[in-house]
């Protein structure tokens, strides 16, 4: 309530929300919306939740918080596990409409759910994720890698995903025939549509 008077958007972030006993987040979650909070974050912030029981938090709170739709449900995952994308896809696909992400997804520890990986996964399978989309100009993401990268001091992999160097390389000589028949064969994306 206090926070509203300096600002109209307020965002309430319960940490380690993942491994809180959901009928307490809930209560929680339904005292910030009714205090005044237009977005709630819901974090793993250890990077301890599976997909499926990360989504089905997600769910339990739309149906157990009776002021949901007041507030923008957003997700924070931490990549402990290497599960922080697919945390914040299982959460889209349970309500959330904000994914906190970074670029490389540099962040504490072990980092942060990607934002390539998110936008490049949400855009490049419209079959299963119909309806989601984000509005960021995906020409952008290889150069804004690579701007990050240079800015921190923090190399990217080789093999990461949609930004590593290897990300359109292929090798072996099966699959680089097949590129030359289809492309299609061994590319689900094209390297121009991330800046490449």
């Amino acid at each position: 309530q206090r926070a509203l008077g300096y600002c109209k958007d307020v965002e309430f972030s319960p940490e380690d929300a993942s491994r809180t006993e959901p009928e307490f987040l809930a209560e929680v979650t339904h005292a910030v919306i009714e205090a005044g909070a237009t977005t709630v974050n819901i974090p793993d912030t250890v990077g301890y939740a599976v997909p499926h029981q990360f989504g089905a938090l997600i769910k339990y709170l739309f149906d157990h918080v009776k002021n949901i739709q007041q507030a923008v449900i957003s997700v924070h995952c931490h990549n402990d596990l290497g599960l922080a994308v697919a945390n914040s896809i299982a959460a889209v696909q349970n309500g959330a409409r904000q994914v906190e992400c970074t670029i490389n997804g540099i962040g504490e520890r072990a980092g942060n759910a990607s934002l390539e990986e998110i936008v490049m996964a949400l855009k490049t399978r419209q079959d299963a994720f119909a309806g989601f989309t984000t509005g960021i100009d995906t020409r952008q993401i290889f150069p804004a890698s690579r701007l990050v990268s240079h800015m921190t001091g923090m190399l990217v992999q080789r093999n990461k995903a949609i930004v590593g160097d290897n990300a359109f390389a292929h090798e072996a000589g099966i699959h680089q025939h097949g590129m030359m028949q289809h492309r299609e064969t061994y590319e689900i994306m094209r390297a121009e549509d991330v800046g490449r």
